[in-house]
């Protein structure tokens, strides 16, 4: 009986190490914001590998003028700019060891979102220290999906000041947890049919 509870912990383990993998993902948040206000965004960078993440590039979608980053311990920043000088790229890199596996950062900027937008797509490549690059640019459903923020009808053109409400806030935390919902429910029911395979092998020994 031991050798079975033995096996079932270290299937569990396994499970839960997967379902972590899977779902851990450059994201951006919030995921909802009204046109035609600024907005600060947040891009929460998880290190998948055993090597550290070193740099973040974050392409600025034409939907969003950037005007202010906020400073990251540890990093540094740099800007590339169109002909305009609006904001078209921003690029962190580590000035230490960067993040390790056990570890995500986050990375900040202020900007105003278009009242013409509907969707701000932002695609993110994420360095690692040997060098290779993960690029989050898919659509939703990808392996590698860009991190999105959706886009809702916001106040009269020439505001530019709306913010997020406290409301909008509560349903994108709990679309948040929604969206998980799924996930949890696949590894219950993945923990649930090994239990049981492993009492029906216990009871036919007997």
């Amino acid at each position: 009986m031991k050798k079975i509870l033995s096996m079932l912990t270290m299937l569990c383990i396994t499970v839960f190490a997967v379902a972590n993998i899977a779902s851990a993902h450059v994201t951006v948040s919030p995921d909802q914001v009204p046109s035609n206000s600024y907005q600060e965004f947040t891009f929460r960078v998880p290190t998948e590998k055993t090597i550290p993440t070193v740099k973040l590039k974050v392409r600025v979608p034409s939907d969003v003028d950037v005007s202010l980053i906020e400073p990251v311990p540890g990093w540094k920043y740099s800007l590339e700019k169109n002909k305009d000088g609006k904001v078209t790229n921003i690029t962190w890199t580590a000035e230490g060891k960067g993040l390790s596996s056990t570890e995500f950062g986050e990375f900040s900027v202020m900007g105003k979102v278009s009242p013409k937008a509907k969707k701000i797509e932002w695609k993110a490549y994420q360095t690692y220290k040997d060098g290779s690059v993960v690029k989050w640019i898919q659509e939703a459903g990808g392996d590698n999906p860009a991190p999105v923020t959706k886009v809702v009808k916001g106040g009269a053109e020439g505001d530019g000041h709306n913010a997020v409400t406290s409301d909008n806030q509560g349903n994108t935390a709990a679309k948040d947890a929604g969206s998980q919902l799924p996930l949890y429910l696949s590894i219950a029911a993945v923990i649930i049919s090994i239990i049981a395979f492993i009492i029906s092998l216990a009871k036919k020994k007997k």
